[in-house]
C-alpha cells in the first residue's frame, strides 16, 4: 500500500525515510538537471524533486516529460524543506509513469467557460475546488447519520419508483414501468410515514427528482434528500429537534473540514460556533417584514427566491417561518385553522434560501381526502396512504432537507450545481 501524502506532510515519516507514493501530476517544472513536480492524492498535495545523480537517466527523463494529470508512482526519501508546499518534499530515488495524460483539456489555473467545464465534468471532478466540496458533502452525510443514530432513529430504504405524486403532478418525471405508468420519487415522505407505525422514528437519505423548469442557482432536477418522520411529535417539538440536528451537522463539518470550506469560499468558524436557538416568525410576520422593506407582496402567495433572500438579510442565523397558507402547501400538512397549516420552512442567511421544509402531518381522513381532490388528484390513488389514518393513526411530523442546498450554504457557493458530482438540470443530463 502506498503512503498517503497527508501522512508524509504530517511528519509520520522521519526525514531520510524512504516511502512510495501514488498520485497525479498537478504541476511540473524542469531546469534540465532538476525537476520539481507537484503531485496529489485524495489526501493532499506534495512536492517531489527529481535530481540528476539521485536517479538514473531514464527516471530523470520520465520526470522531465510529465504533464498535467499523469498518474505516477514515486519512491523517495522524506525531506523537510520550508520552501516546499506543506513544508516537506520527497527527494526522488525512482519515478514511474503509470498513466499518460496527453493534451489534458482543462489547463491548470486558466479560467474556463462554466458550460465547457460541465461538458468535461468527468475530468473536472478531479479539481481541487470540487474535491473540497465533495469532502464537505461527505462530512455532512456522516454527521447527519451520526446524529440520527444517536437520537434513536432507524435508517430505512423507501422506493424511488412510485405510482402517485407527493408534491404535485406537474413536477413528476414519468416513466414506463413494464406495462404501467410510474414516476420517479419527489420525496420519500409518504413511505416514511408508513414506517413510523413500527419504528416510530425513521430517516432516509435518497435521491429525489423534480421536473421543475427552473434555471435558478438553487434548483436541481436530481438531488439527495435527507428526510425524517417522527411518531408522537408535534410541529414545535420538531422545530426544536431540527435546531439540534442542524447545529450538530454544521458544528461537526466546520470542525472536520475547515480547510475545504475555506477553499470553497465559506467560513468554517461561523459553522463551528453555530448554536440554537434560531429566530422564529410566522408567515404573517414575514409578510409584514417584506412590506416594510418595500416589497409589493400579496398575502396568501408563497415566498419565492427574492422574498426568501430579503427575509434572510434580517438575521445572521437560519430563520424558521411557520404557519403558511394551506393553499400554497402540500395536502398532507396539518390544518391549523384560519386557512393555515402547521408547517415550517428553514431559510438560510445571506440569501441561500430554503434548506428545510417540514410540517406536522394531517391525521384527519376527511380533510386529507378533501385536500387531495382540491389539488386535482383522485384519493383512490392514495388508498394505501389513507389507510394509515384508518388503522392506528397517531400525531406525527416530518421534514425534508436538501443535502446540496445545505452544502451550498456551508461552502458559500454561487451555484448548487457545484455541490453534486454530475448535476442534472433542465438543460443538462450529460455526462
Amino acid at each position: 500500500m502506498y503512503a498517503r501524502i497527508k501522512d508524509v506532510l504530517s511528519g509520520r515519516f522521519a526525514d531520510g525515510e524512504e516511502v512510495e507514493v501514488g498520485g497525479w501530476v498537478v504541476k511540473n517544472r524542469s531546469s534540465g538537471k532538476i525537476v520539481f513536480t507537484l503531485i496529489r492524492d485524495a489526501t493532499g498535495e506534495m512536492q517531489v524533486t527529481t535530481r540528476k545523480g539521485n536517479v538514473c537517466d531514464a527516471a530523470l527523463a520520465v520526470a522531465d516529460a510529465l504533464s498535467l494529470e499523469c498518474s505516477v508512482i514515486v519512491k523517495g526519501k522524506v525531506r523537510t524543506d520550508p520552501r516546499a508546499p506543506g513544508g516537506k518534499e520527497l527527494s526522488v530515488t525512482d519515478i514511474k509513469l503509470i498513466g499518460a495524460s496527453q493534451d489534458y483539456p482543462i489547463f491548470g489555473e486558466e479560467e474556463h467557460n462554466p458550460e465547457v467545464l460541465l461538458d468535461l465534468r468527468h475530468l473536472d471532478v478531479r479539481s481541487k475546488e470540487l474535491v473540497a466540496v465533495m469532502k464537505v458533502k461527505d462530512a455532512v452525510l456522516n454527521a447527519t447519520r451520526e446524529w440520527f443514530r444517536s437520537n434513536g432513529f432507524y435508517e430505512v430504504t423507501p422506493p424511488i419508483i412510485i405510482s402517485s405524486a407527493c408534491e404535485g403532478g406537474s413536477t413528476l418525471f414519468e416513466l414506463k414501468y413494464f406495462e404501467d405508468k410510474a414516476y420517479l420519487s419527489q420525496s420519500a415522505q409518504l413511505y416514511l410515514e408508513s414506517l413510523i407505525f413500527g419504528l416510530e422514528k425513521v430517516y432516509s437519505i435518497t435521491p429525489s427528482f423534480r421536473a421543475e423548469k427552473s434555471r435558478t442557482t438553487r434548483h436541481l432536477a436530481e438531488y439527495w434528500h435527507i428526510e425524517g418522520e417522527m411518531a408522537w411529535m408535534g410541529l414545535y417539538e420538531m422545530i426544536d429537534m431540527l435546531e439540534r440536528l442542524v447545529c450538530h451537522v454544521c458544528n461537526k463539518v466546520g470542525e472536520e473540514r475547515a480547510e475545504e470550506i475555506r477553499l470553497a469560499g465559506g467560513d468554517p468558524e461561523y459553522f463551528k460556533s453555530l448554536k440554537a436557538p434560531f429566530p422564529r416568525i410566522t408567515y404573517d410576520e414575514a409578510v409584514k417584514i417584506l412590506q416594510a422593506d418595500g416589497y409589493e407582496f400579496k398575502p396568501g402567495d408563497d415566498f419565492g427566491t427574492h422574498e426568501e433572500r430579503q427575509l434572510s438579510t434580517h438575521y445572521d442565523k437560519p430563520l424558521f417561518i411557520t404557519e403558511y397558507p394551506a393553499d400554497v402547501k402540500a395536502f398532507y400538512m396539518k390544518d391549523a385553522g384560519s386557512g393555515k397549516v402547521l408547517n415550517v420552512d428553514m431559510i438560510a442567511p445571506k440569501g441561500f434560501g430554503e434548506i428545510i421544509g417540514a410540517s406536522e402531518r394531517e391525521t384527519d381522513l376527511k380533510i386529507l381526502e378533501e385536500r387531495i381532490r382540491k389539488q386535482g388528484e383522485d384519493p383512490a390513488k392514495y388508498a394505501w396512504y389513507l389507510d394509515l389514518r384508518r388503522y392506528g393513526s397517531v400525531p406525527h411530523s416530518g421534514f425534508g432537507m436538501g443535502t446540496e442546498r445545505l452544502v451550498r450554504w456551508i461552502c458559500s457557493l454561487e451555484h448548487i450545481r457545484d455541490t453534486i458530482p454530475y448535476p442534472r438540470t433542465i438543460s443538462r443530463s450529460y455526462p
